[in-house]
Order: C-alpha cells, then sequence, then structure tokens
C-alpha cells in the first residue's frame, strides 16, 4: 500500500498511540494523589454525627464501585478503559450524583467556541497581516501593527487576561468581566442572548488572540520576504502580473503551507492558556470546570476531563495533518 491510503493509516496509527499514551499518564498520575475520593465522601457524609460502622462500610464499597476503585490496580485500569471506552467516568465527587459525562457535556461547548474563534481569529489576522507585512516592507502601517503585535507575543496569557478585566472592567468598564452570559437570561437563542453571549466573550477571546498574534505575524512575515525573493516571484513581476495576484497566488498560498503546520503543533498550548483565561474571567468551560475539580479533589471529574482534553487536541491535530498533503501537491503523502 502506498501514497494517501498508507500516509492515512499511519496518522491514525500515531493518533491511537498518542491517545493511548496521554490516556494511560492521565491515569497514573491521578492514582498517584494522595487524595482517597471514597474516603473523602465518607468524611463529608459523616462529619455531622455518628453513623454505624456497618453502614459506612457498605457506603465505602458502593462508592468504590461507583468511581471504578473496587480491586487491585490491575482491576482498576480496566474499569478505567472500560469506562473511557463508552464515555462513563461515573458520578462527580463535587456536584454528586452528577455524573461526569454530564458535566463535561455542559462545559465543552464553551472552551470549544472560545479555543475556535480564538485560534481561528489569531491564525487569520496573523497571517494576513504578516503576509502583507513580508510582501510591502516599507508600508508603515503594517510595521506598526507588527510591533504592537510583538509587543503582546511574549506576555503570558494571564497577564494580558488581568490588564483586559482592569482597562475594561474597571477603569474604562464598558464589557463584562465574569459569566458566559447574564445571569438568570433565558437560554432561548434570541438576540438578545447572543448578544450577551459574544460581549461575555470578548474579553477572554481578545486575551487569548493578542499573545498569539504575534508568533503568526513573525513566522508568516520571515516566510513572505524567503518566498519574494524566488525566480519565480521574480518572473511574475517582470512579467507585469498584477501585484495582489502575485500575492495571493505566488507568495502567501506557499508560505500558508508550514503555518498549517504550525497550527496543529500550537493547539495544546492554546488549551492551556484557555484553562487560565477561562478562570480569570470565570468562563463556565473545562478550563474553570477542571480547577474547581482539583481544588475539590474530584478524581473521577478530573479523570474525565484530561481524557477528553487528550482526545480533542488529538483529533484537531490528526484532522490537520490529514489535510497537510492535500494543501500542497509538492507533498508527497509517504
Amino acid at each position: 500500500m502506498t501514497g494517501y491510503p498508507f500516509y492515512l493509516l499511519t496518522r491514525l496509527g500515531q493518533f491511537a498511540l498518542v491517545v493511548f499514551i496521554g490516556i494511560n499518564l492521565a491515569f497514573v498520575v491521578t492514582h498517584a494523589t494522595p487524595i482517597d475520593p471514597v474516603e473523602q465522601s465518607i468524611a463529608a457524609s459523616t462529619q455531622f454525627g455518628s453513623t454505624n460502622p456497618e453502614a459506612v462500610e457498605m457506603m465505602r464499597q458502593s462508592l468504590k464501585e461507583l468511581y471504578g476503585l473496587q480491586g487491585g490496580l490491575w482491576d482498576q485500569y480496566a474499569a478505567f478503559w472500560r469506562r473511557v471506552a463508552v464515555g462513563d467516568f461515573g458520578p462527580s465527587l463535587s456536584a454528586f450524583p452528577t455524573p461526569v459525562a454530564t458535566l463535561i457535556g455542559r462545559a465543552l461547548p464553551w472552551t470549544v467556541a472560545l479555543l475556535v474563534v480564538s485560534t481561528l481569529l489569531t491564525w487569520v489576522l496573523g497571517n494576513l497581516l504578516g503576509g502583507l507585512a513580508g510582501y510591502y516592507r516599507r508600508n508603515r502601517a503594517l510595521r506598526v501593527a507588527g510591533i504592537v503585535a510583538m509587543a503582546f507575543h511574549p506576555i503570558p496569557y494571564y497577564i494580558v487576561a488581568f490588564l483586559l478585566l482592569i482597562v475594561f472592567g474597571y477603569l474604562w468598564p464598558v464589557l463584562p468581566i465574569s459569566g458566559g452570559y447574564i445571569m438568570n437570561m433565558e437560554r432561548d437563542w434570541s438576540w438578545a442572548f447572543i448578544g450577551s453571549l459574544v460581549s461575555h466573550a470578548i474579553l477572554p477571546v481578545a486575551s487569548l488572540a493578542l499573545v498569539g498574534l504575534g508568533g503568526w505575524f513573525m513566522g508568516m512575515r520571515s516566510l513572505v520576504s524567503n518566498i519574494v525573493t524566488e525566480d519565480y516571484v521574480t518572473y511574475a513581476e517582470l512579467a507585469g502580473v498584477e501585484r495582489r495576484r502575485i500575492l495571493g497566488s505566488y507568495v502567501m498560498r506557499n508560505a500558508l503551507v508550514p503555518q498549517v503546520t504550525g497550527l496543529a503543533m500550537s493547539l495544546g498550548a492554546i488549551f492551556n492558556g484557555a484553562i487560565i483565561t477561562e478562570q480569570v474571567f470565570g468562563y463556565p468551560g473545562v478550563g474553570t470546570l477542571l480547577i474547581s475539580a482539583v481544588h475539590a479533589g474530584d478524581y473521577s471529574l478530573v479523570l474525565g476531563i484530561t481524557t477528553v482534553s487528550i482526545l480533542a487536541v488529538s483529533a484537531a491535530v490528526l484532522l490537520i495533518d490529514l489535510a497537510y498533503p492535500l494543501l500542497d501537491p509538492r507533498v508527497k503523502a509517504r
């Protein structure tokens, strides 16, 4: 088997291996923590009075079954993979008896929307401005845009988030600084509700976009600066081809291919930034849910969020990787 089918099978195999290793690491880390969710649940249930020892033991056995902690380590490992296969991570400790899958299902759309919007906005704007700056190197407005973009690039996500929160929440209070929409507002997908969603998402999206913009800008400007010196670009200019066509068809199209690879590599890092940003702005996404689960010692919820995150990031990288040979005919699928 050769060509794209072989490339597809190879990448699918790599995807399965990455997911397997990542989920196993999540299992090891959560089991290495000193927190015992069963004993913590029992302590919370019996702190206000004495309880029959037999009832406590029955509770302990029931909770071990609920959390998949019966038997030895290998029994727990097998039970864990059975739960992963069906998407059932048991009940949440901090929101008992709500299932972990339900909590993740509520929070995941918020994080996905935040990441998709901020990532695409950053990638498109960074590459567009960087490509224009690399081609029109004497344009002053593009130079200023580059300075601003690069100034934000080395600043951590949370610093930018705090700066935006102070400026637009206190000094010039024109945007909401917490939550995903107005509290107690009916979720009926009316224009009022959609407007509330957008206004609450502006600051979290901006904090992620401002930090990532400089990297794409510098990368694209460097690529375009090298491509404009190629012979085929020089010949096109000498032949009188319109500059817009040269920029779009000859320069930007070829420079975008390595940027697609960079997009796949940046997905994991942008998820880490989203966790911090959601916590700063109280955004009801997976990041806020994960921090709350860690503070509460919610063993099952931490494990469920970690597993879903590994699957989501790996799947996104896989899709970009599979599309890579289709974007540039010069790339051979081997």
